[in-house]
């Protein structure tokens, strides 16, 4: 008996070994295998396929052993990491093995943790004026019954996204009689009711009951709809009440949410609503605990699987519904390991396996838009929010023309100011978006012009006065943050804006005000994160100052007013995206407003207030300004009207020159009609923790074309002649 594996590692090709009589039984598709592989023993491989003869003067080793009792792979996901192998020009083994959780790997397939049941949280009678006696050293505690006063009672899996080692904290505060745990038994595997606590389906607008009824109509056949809805207009709801049919026919599904840590409400409303059929997939588990929830679904315990982008190769069984919620977010693209884009591949997936894909968003990607365009896609709309309440009123300030009135106009525009001042005062909450971290972005000598940059880094460091440094936000590195000058001991000042510098600005406006900030710096992780977001939905915070975390599904009632500080940072970025992203986290933020009962209003700071991804914003207008941006790319020749591949290079810097240029002195002759090549060039930031970065951009009317483009560069990659790092990047969506 043969088998074709591919090896765990970043190596092309497959190979094929002998199986041993005594392991034949247990071999089958997707299995798990020890092999000899170079100078290991036991280096891992997955079994992809069963050649009849072995290859012509190959001497063939046996099989070292089998991993697992039953195989990682089902037969289906092999089909899908197949095609994403091809597709995305990766190493098999590498991305088979990205897509196992981090836990199989540390122990057999069929082993795993026993599970506790469906667990739920909430706050003990007395539990405020609790938190008033807890002791403040006792912060995990503190941020973790701050949460549940803000959330009443709510699945622990919610409290886990929320506080990724919250248990302990959650264990602490039930010993205190401040919080109260309750275990709901497993239901029944694969079963279709719901848990005796299970949160009842909301009434639906008629906009979601068409489109619901669109979704469900397609059930048992391919077919993918863009749910394309405002902020607000109930998109969540349409998703579970799709998945409840689904599961009433005993299938399942798969959700795909950008990041849990930042809205771990979704989680808890999928857990709510379906109780123990739901298996959630994201990195606020610990290894452990990630491979029970996998195994769950593999042995089809669990139907329902929510997760980050690696959970579109979760071993959802029967899979009918594949929901991709905020499909436009960047995070469903893979930038670091096998370049996918999970998006993409739950289309696939959905069309491999017969199932109905739901790619969700109030500001589609403009590929998605085209696709929806050509007929590919089935366009649903949700124009409204439930409720009927009304988008906010956008009202754009220039700040040029402040500028021209007084040389120093400040950060905050006297409308702004003014609105911030008004909103407190009403007893209000504000957001405040600057997608800049820090105190300033830039600082400079007065007197020799020294610029302070990073030693590793191609980039100038950013002033963060709260800790008194210099800071490089790519690789970490700091120095203090002198007033002289080291090179001729003159003054040094700072230039720019960062968050830092908002909080502080805000404080000074308005005295006595109540200001929390929320980016990198501020928050070390997912707790630190949920703790601030639950201390502004519990309204002890006034104002909310953030990057664009603040900018995802959050849903505070309190909140009348955002403020977007700059609306122009990313719109002179080397990127033919950067026109696109304004629009969308401009659109996503205004969105945090008036979602109570009272109206919401958002100020847009600009010194380029025209713009049109600026400019459209104002009435909430994406058709118009999509249509405009499509137009553009069409004269351009940029996507959705071409497929790209980037080709990335890292290493010394006489090393990425010269593997670059042989890339592209080996594209060149694969060059034709439809088919160009952008470089070799340094990349916009030419180096990143201490390596230089060199890239080539090829631009192809399809995908057939720009795989000759890899063919062509296939050996050159293989056996770079300086001895750099070559990536291959499909469908990019760096940059930088």
């Amino acid at each position: 008996m043969l088998v074709e594996v591919a090896v765990a590692a970043a190596v092309r090709g497959t190979f094929t070994y002998r199986v041993p009589h005594r392991l034949e039984a247990d071999v089958a598709l997707g299995s798990r295998l020890a092999v000899p592989f170079g100078r290991s023993p036991r280096a891992t491989a997955y079994v992809v396929g069963f050649p009849t003869v072995p290859p012509p003067g190959v001497e063939l080793r046996d099989v070292a052993g089998v991993l697992d009792d039953f195989p990682p792979f089902t037969e289906p996901l092999l089909r899908l990491l197949r095609w994403a192998e091809d597709y995305y020009l990766v190493p098999p083994g590498e991305l088979l093995r990205a897509a196992l959780p981090p836990g199989l790997n540390a122990r057999g397939g069929s082993a795993a943790p026993a599970r506790r049941g469906v667990e739920f949280a909430a706050p003990a009678p007395g539990a405020a004026e609790g938190l008033l006696r807890l002791d403040r050293r006792a912060r995990a505690q503190r941020a973790v019954l701050e949460y549940l006063l803000a959330r009443g009672r709510i699945p622990v899996e919610e409290l886990r996204a929320a506080f990724p080692r919250g248990r302990s904290a959650l264990a602490a505060l039930a010993r205190r009689a401040l919080a109260v745990v309750e275990s709901v038994g497993l239901g029944a595997a694969g079963g279709g009711s719901l848990l005796p606590a299970a949160e009842p389906p909301l009434a639906l607008t008629p906009a979601q009951s068409g489109a619901l009824a669109s979704i469900a109509g397609a059930a048992g056949a391919f077919r993918t709809f863009l749910l394309h809805g405002v902020t607000g207009s109930g998109k969540t709801e349409v998703y579970l009440q799709a998945i409840a049919r689904a599961r009433a026919s005993g299938k399942g599904a798969l959700v795909l949410v950008p990041e849990i840590a930042l809205t771990p409400q979704l989680a808890g409303r999928f857990r709510a609503r379906f109780g123990d059929q739901v298996a959630l997939l994201h990195s606020g588990l610990t290894d452990r605990e990630r491979h029970s929830e996998w195994l769950r679904l593999r042995r089809g315990e669990a139907a329902i699987c929510v997760g980050v982008r690696s959970a579109i190769f979760a071993p959802v069984q029967d899979l009918a519904v594949v929901v991709v919620d905020e499909e436009h977010d960047a995070s469903f693209k893979q930038e670091d390991g096998p370049a996918y884009h999970a998006r993409d591949l739950a289309v696939v997936r959905a069309r491999m396996e017969s199932a109905v894909c739901v790619l969700g968003s109030a500001t589609p990607s403009l590929e998605t838009l085209e696709n929806a365009r050509r007929g590919r896609y089935e366009r649903l709309e949700l124009p409204g929010r439930v409720d009927d309440r009304p988008l906010p009123e956008v009202r754009v300030v220039d700040l040029g023309h402040f500028r021209r009135q007084a040389p120093s106009p400040g950060l905050i525009s006297p409308p702004l100011a003014a609105a911030i001042v008004e909103t407190v005062g009403a007893r209000r909450q504000a957001i405040l978006f600057l997608n800049r971290r820090g105190f300033q972005t830039l600082v400079l000598c007065r007197d020799c012009g020294r610029e302070e940059r990073c030693e590793h880094c191609a980039v100038s460091m950013t002033h963060h006065a709260r800790r008194g440094v210099l800071l490089c936000h790519y690789c970490g590195a700091t120095r203090p943050m002198g007033r002289r000058c080291p090179d001729c001991g003159g003054e040094r000042a700072g230039v720019g804006v960062g968050t830092e510098q908002v909080e502080s600005a805000v404080r000074d406006l308005v005295p006595g005000v109540r200001v929390a900030r929320l980016d990198r710096d501020a928050v070390a992780g997912a707790a630190d994160t949920a703790a601030v977001l639950a201390r502004f939905a519990r309204r002890e915070v006034d104002v909310l100052v953030g990057t664009q975390m603040v900018t995802k599904g959050h849903d505070f009632p309190g909140v009348t007013l955002v403020g977007v500080v700059l609306a122009d940072t990313a719109l002179a970025l080397p990127d033919f995206r950067a026109a696109e992203r304004t629009f969308q986290l401009l659109t996503q933020v205004a969105g945090r407003a008036g979602r109570g009962d009272d109206a919401g209003r958002v100020i847009v700071q600009s010194f380029h207030p025209h713009t049109p991804a600026i400019a459209f914003s104002v009435g909430h207008d994406y058709a118009g300004f999509a249509e405009l941006e499509l137009d553009r790319r069409r004269s351009l020749g940029y996507p959705p009207f071409s497929r790209m591949l980037a080709v990335r290079v890292e290493g010394s810097e006489a090393g990425a020159r010269r593997t670059a240029e042989a890339l592209g002195e080996a594209a060149r002759p694969a060059l034709g009609p439809g088919l160009s090549m952008l470089g070799p060039a340094p990349a916009a930031i030419e180096r990143i923790r201490g390596r230089s970065r060199w890239h080539l951009l090829f631009k192809g009317p399809d995908g057939a074309s720009l795989r000759k483009v890899h063919r062509a560069l296939a050996e050159v990659a293989a056996r770079p002649p300086g001895g750099a790092q070559v990536r291959f990047d499909v469908d990019p969506h760096a940059m930088l």
